[in-house]
């Protein structure tokens, strides 16, 4: 029922909106338990007045002593906040050449988004039962119906996109909606838009309910008025989860060896939905794509995305601890576990959030020695949001392969075919959207 529909209602959300000032430095341990309170009661009762009035109070309490993070949301300031550092790379590809770059890229997302969708939510104990079930452990292919178990073909929803069961067309998701929308996007708009064209392309072309948390705030937010970047602050405690990072990949696509331009298409974007992290993790993938395509080193491309977000964020902090531990020659294993310690995938916003998603993306791309199947495999199998982080490490790591150094059998269960929510692209194929991404990279 509409009434029951997820992430519009604010006061449902207000411990989460808790955890979020807390993030942001602010002292609200006092505030907690009337937050857990409000929650409680909106199950039941409406509490949306209360828990604006709460808000006020979240918002407008002292940031802790000594909180060591300069995190601005606007784009001088994220400028000014980032290293003084620019990587410029030379690019030196025939029409060829990138256009097979290009096609690597989306069966990257493309591919990595399938292997993740159908166990989407699941928690890693569950996940890792699964896949030693079906003998698929370490996981290594995608996940068949036809290997489940007798206990699994109860277990598991037998509906789900599993990779045997999505007749040819790789399905509907929000991870690949993003990637068709802002291809049309630009070519609407053109490459100058705005954030509020961003805005109102979403109003015209997706429907409100294939958007999810902070999209899906944002476009309510749109839908009553409100412009970017207030969009992205008001009543949104959603503001630093993972949707704006699953949004950049086009603007790597079509930057291609120019992660800084890349980031700053990625930050108009992000900024109608996001604060903060949230902006970054954008800026940081699509910078880390457009790199891709101009260098074959994970390290370079890692350190390209980093260098376009703020040095003293809790993104970089975090990425630079994955970092120190694979130089400290950490097992892929041991970090994981480490990221798990770090943040809870029982809790939504430790699940959902931009940074422990990053920090497996980069986990994946570190440890899986530029193998395609591998890297993907590496992103899915720690749990928390799998298709997302399959999508962003296939599309970073097929753009640096090219197609032609992907396995075609993770392209066959969709024959190079993908449905989306997006009004006039509701089935395309890779080789469309390749053309029209080529045509785009040329302007």
């Amino acid at each position: 029922m509409l009434k029951d529909q997820p992430w519009i209602r604010f006061a449902p959300e207000m411990l989460l909106e808790w955890k979020q000032a807390r993030d942001e430095g602010r002292d609200v341990r006092l505030l907690r338990a009337v937050c857990e309170e409000i929650a409680k009661r909106a199950k039941t009762e409406n509490q949306e007045e209360m828990a604006k009035s709460l808000k006020t109070q979240l918002d407008n309490a002292p940031v802790i002593k000594g909180y060591p993070f300069i995190e601005p949301s606007d784009y001088p300031g994220i400028q000014s906040a980032k290293p003084n550092r620019r990587h410029t790379f030379k690019l030196e590809l025939t029409q060829d050449q990138l256009k097979n770059k290009l096609s690597g890229a989306w069966i990257g997302r493309i591919s990595g988004c399938l292997l993740g969708k159908p166990v989407e939510g699941w928690q890693s104990k569950d996940l890792h039962k699964l896949l030693k079930d079906t003998q698929n452990f370490p996981m290594n292919r995608y996940i068949e119906k036809k290997d489940f178990t007798p206990y699994w073909e109860k277990q598991a929803n037998p509906y789900a996109t599993w990779a045997d069961n999505i007749n040819g067309i790789a399905p509907i998701d929000d991870d690949t909606n993003y990637t068709v929308f802002a291809m049309k996007l630009v070519q609407t708009y053109g490459k100058e838009f705005t954030p509020n064209d961003v805005l109102e392309a979403w109003l015209n072309w997706i429907p409100m309910f294939a958007t999810c948390t902070a999209e899906r705030v944002a476009y309510r937010n749109a839908g009553i008025g409100l412009l970017a970047p207030d969009t992205a602050t008001y009543l949104n405690p959603y503001r630093e989860w993972i949707g704006a990072q699953i949004r950049g990949d086009f603007f790597g696509y079509i930057n291609v060896g120019d992660p800084d331009l890349a980031a700053e298409m990625a930050f108009r974007d992000a900024s109608i939905s996001h604060i903060k992290n949230g902006i970054y993790g954008e800026m940081m993938m699509a910078a880390m794509i457009a790199a891709a395509a101009a260098s074959d080193d994970i390290l370079t491309v890692i350190e390209a995305g980093l260098d376009e977000i703020p040095a003293r964020s809790r993104l970089r902090k975090d990425i630079q601890v994955v970092l120190t531990w694979f130089r400290e020659k950490m097992t892929y294993d041991e970090v994981i576990q480490q990221i798990h310690k770090l943040y809870d995938e029982g809790d939504s916003h430790g699940w959902c959030h931009t940074n422990s998603n990053a920090m497996i993306v980069v986990t994946a791309l570190l440890y899986g020695d530029k193998d395609f199947g591998k890297s993907l495999c590496m992103a899915v199998q720690p749990g928390f949001d799998t298709d997302c982080n399959g999508a962003t490490t296939g599309s970073i790591l097929g753009m640096m392969l090219g197609e032609t150094k992907i396995p075609e059998l993770w392209s066959n269960p969709y024959h190079k075919t993908l449905a989306t929510s997006i009004i006039g692209h509701n089935i395309v194929t890779v080789d469309e959207l390749v053309n029209q991404t080529l045509e785009l990279v040329k302007k």
